[in-house]
């Protein structure tokens, strides 16, 4: 059986003003039991391991209170560290979003280490809204950045502006501009629509509404 590592923020907090945060809990939720039912296996990592802060649920969500009273949600909540994990032991890793990835995943030297390990080998990469933050910064083999050249997209600018989301005060800064900084080819639809783009075995999603999809497109690489 493949297996899907989930790697999560540790990060209760973001920007000058607090702003309390972690995981998005859909983003969690929906991809995982997309795979879950596709016959995947799914462990979970955080930075810190242990168990992770996260935001967002909603009890009238239907796949959100299943995964809630899952025995998914249990072994999330004693997450492996990291800095533990053995990557050989996985088939693709995915990165859900929340404010929680725009502190602890923008320069986390393990987090670019297995990106990097990952993306080299051939083996799929799956992120969504502010989970893309975590391809910041990855230097491949060859002296190059992982995203020079690659379709990407990610919570966009509009969003940010929409959730009220300040600069500063929120986010440390804005995850669309940054990437294309990087050198990333960045796309995306109408605001908090559905939309997801593979480039090669990177997978990136827009937004919440976006998790699922991005779970279809890394089950197709993985079969």
């Amino acid at each position: 059986m493949k297996t899907i590592l989930f790697i999560v923020t540790s990060t209760n907090s973001t920007g000058t003003g607090r702003y309390p945060t972690g995981y998005e809990f859909s983003e969690v939720a929906n991809p995982y039991l997309y795979f879950i039912d596709s016959g995947f296996a799914v462990d979970f990592a955080s930075i810190l391991g242990g168990e992770p802060p996260f935001v967002g649920y909603d009890e009238s969500h239907k796949q959100s209170k299943r995964f809630k009273n899952s025995n998914g949600f249990k072994r999330l909540n004693c997450s492996q560290k990291l800095s533990d994990i053995n990557p050989d032991a996985y088939n693709a890793i995915f990165f859900p979003g929340g404010l929680g990835p725009m502190t602890d995943m923008v320069f986390d030297p393990h987090v670019k280490e297995i990106i990097k390990m990952f993306y080299e080998s051939g083996r799929p990469i799956g992120a969504v809204c502010h989970g893309p933050v975590a391809l910041l910064n990855v230097t491949l083999s060859d002296g190059g950045n992982l995203l020079q050249g690659k379709k990407i997209n990610a919570f966009t600018r509009e969003e940010e502006m929409l959730d009220n989301h300040m600069l500063g005060d929120v986010i440390p800064f804005m995850l669309e501009d940054e990437l294309v900084k990087q050198g990333a080819i960045f796309s995306h639809t109408r605001p908090f629509e559905p939309f997801s783009i593979v480039d090669g075995h990177l997978v990136t999603g827009q937004n919440p509404a976006s998790a699922t999809q991005v779970a279809s497109k890394m089950v197709q690489l993985l079969d």
